[in-house]
């Protein structure tokens, strides 16, 4: 039976048999003798997104006492949920992200700790995900930035939203209304900087 550790692009975590293309944590928030999670969705301000394949370790999915084990479709998805690539397993594009987050927000010499700052006041509100307002017109948003309208997420992608669901990307209706911006506006602007995530392979079909 599936476990609870997909992550969705709004940051909750859901049960589903796709697994995604990236692991990820948010330090340690389940039981390992049940192997579900605790009421609790984070136990750390550092939400990081990890490569799923690491110098051929090879981890029990929720099997320890250590960080909880969670599964992004894409890169995408994982920045809009509030993470941002892991300094440890990837480095480069740990170090990439930190520099194009410095010029998208106009600081030098940040450290990943004063940006995990910035992203957790952007990502939650009292403990559910915090949405904000389009800064632009939809087709002017970077390439990989996410909106929400009503239940349903959508990635921007060559100036056109495709709706998102754990299974991959599907083409979507014009949207209009009430959109609002799911991406963390720091990572937006980070992404308008040069970053450019790891998209599902729907994304291009």
């Amino acid at each position: 039976m599936p476990l609870q550790n997909r992550v969705t692009p709004t940051g909750e975590i859901i049960v589903t048999p796709h697994r995604g293309m990236f692991t990820g944590n948010r330090g340690i928030i389940h039981d390992s003798a049940t192997k579900t999670l605790l009421k609790k969705r984070w136990s750390s301000p550092a939400w990081l997104t990890c490569t799923c394949e690491f110098r051929g370790r090879r981890r029990e999915v929720m099997a320890q006492r250590s960080w909880t084990e969670l599964f992004f479709l894409d890169e995408a998805t994982a920045l809009a949920a509030g993470h941002r690539p892991c300094f440890y397993c990837r480095r480069d594009d740990a170090n990439r992200f930190r520099a194009a987050w410095e010029k998208g927000n106009r600081v030098h010499d940040v450290r990943m700790h004063d940006i995990d700052t910035v992203l957790h006041h952007e990502r939650l509100d009292h403990g559910k995900k915090r949405l904000h307002a389009l800064p632009a017109p939809l087709d002017q948003l970077p390439e990989g930035a996410m909106v929400q309208q009503g239940e349903d997420s959508f990635l921007v992608t060559h100036g056109r939203a495709l709706l998102w669901s754990p299974a991959g990307y599907t083409a979507a209706e014009q949207l209009a209304g009430d959109v609002m911006l799911l991406t963390p506006p720091s990572t937006l602007r980070t992404l308008q900087a040069g970053y450019r995530p790891v998209l599902h392979p729907t994304a291009q079909s």
